[in-house]
């Protein structure tokens, strides 16, 4: 069977993260939601997104094919009722279409089907963090069943159970305090984290990830391939290739990929009068209530900031963006801008993409033309929003 996940409404309501990315590829838990359903139906998955990212994520369509919500994550319940689906079959979660069988072959036998049982799913940009602890524990359990972790070294200090760490083939870990009484720790292969770290789970750590010295993590927090975390962290989602090495405080966050948090910037994830926090959305070109008491930052790819930058509760930033100076920026900065609390300008596209191709030459890495040419749409696309 050919598997396909689809982005649906939901995709807008995570901008600016779904800007260079289909819903597949958010990562959330330890995987990516692509990555979990390929470990789940043991084959590669194609995604049907925006047509701006399909070059880029290429669609592979035949006769026959499941297409499966792309803000759903597999569950084994789900699996089963999936790969059960016949032609014509639709599966339901209350209003919401979750999967269907789609087949070139025409047929009047449409079924529509309830799931009974309960999903996790990502709705709000904001779920990323606010529901990372439920997708830790899952990915855990998926990732390390059957499996034996790498011996813990003496070195480190261990709270709680032991058997809640897995550190996978090449990851080294030295003179850390790591607690496991409040969820799951999982080391990917060949990441680091360095001398005096103190990290409460849940916490996932993906290949080649670091975590410097002296950092303080707290659940749930995940962070992604290649990046590197230092300072103070708690409830962070940190993408693939983003650095936030030095001290600071980022909390209830999510930051993109190829994002870089200058030394001693910090957010706020609390308002002094303990309201509930507002942030900005896509679709509506608003502020909106999330129900969350915190709430910090949401960083679009490419973006950047400089030394010292204090960023507001609840701070929405788009994608190559460049802030810096004294001040708090304001709670939404839209993408391609240039500046701070002061003002900003516009970031012209083309140099953007000159400072992507030097951050992905010191990763060894080629931007592609699909990848700039991703850049300069989402540059034409989000024109409006410097005009706000």
């Amino acid at each position: 069977m050919n598997y396909i996940l689809f982005d649906n409404s939901h995709r807008n309501d995570i901008l600016p993260l779904t800007f260079t990315r289909p819903m597949a590829d958010i990562r959330f838990g330890i995987l990516t939601i692509r990555e979990k359903w390929e470990h789940y139906l043991q084959c590669s998955i194609s995604t049907l997104t925006e047509e701006y990212l399909q070059k880029q994520f290429p669609l592979k369509r035949e006769k026959e094919n499941i297409l499966i919500s792309a803000s759903v994550c597999p569950t084994p319940e789900l699996v089963e009722y999936i790969t059960q689906l016949k032609p014509g079959d639709i599966l339901s979660f209350g209003e919401e279409i979750i999967a269907s069988y789609d087949c070139d072959t025409a047929t009047d036998n449409e079924n529509i089907i309830d799931f009974p049982f309960p999903i996790l799913q990502i709705r709000n940009v904001y779920d990323i963090f606010a529901l990372n602890d439920q997708a830790i524990a899952a990915d855990f359990a998926l990732l390390t069943n059957g499996r034996k972790s790498q011996s813990l070294s003496d070195s480190n200090r261990v709270i709680g159970d032991r058997n809640k760490i897995f550190i996978e083939e090449g990851a080294k870990v030295e003179c850390a305090i790591l607690n496991t009484t409040d969820g799951y720790i999982y080391i990917g292969k060949d990441a680091e984290i360095m001398e005096n770290s103190v990290i409460r789970g849940p916490f996932a750590m993906c290949e080649h990830a670091v975590v410097k010295m002296s950092a303080k993590i707290y659940g749930a927090t995940t962070i992604g391939r290649y990046s590197k975390v230092g300072g103070e962290l708690s409830n962070v989602v940190v993408f693939d290739y983003s650095n936030k090495a030095h001290d600071g405080f980022l909390g209830n966050s999510v930051i993109g990929s190829w994002c870089n948090i200058g030394a001693d910037s910090n957010c706020s994830n609390l308002k002094n009068t303990y309201d509930k926090v507002r942030l900005w959305n896509y679709p509506q070109e608003a502020f909106i209530d999330t129900g969350l008491q915190f709430c910090g930052l949401i960083m679009g790819d490419h973006s950047k900031c400089g030394i010292n930058t204090m960023f507001n509760t609840g701070t929405v930033v788009g994608v190559s963006t460049n802030l810096f100076g004294t001040g708090f920026p304001r709670n939404f900065v839209p993408s391609f801008a240039w500046g701070g609390a002061a003002g900003i300008k516009t970031y012209d596209v083309e140099n953007a993409i000159v400072v992507a191709e030097r951050m992905y030459a010191r990763r060894h890495l080629v931007l592609s033309e699909n990848e700039k040419n991703i850049l300069r749409h989402i540059y034409n696309l989000t024109l409006h929003n410097r005009r706000l």
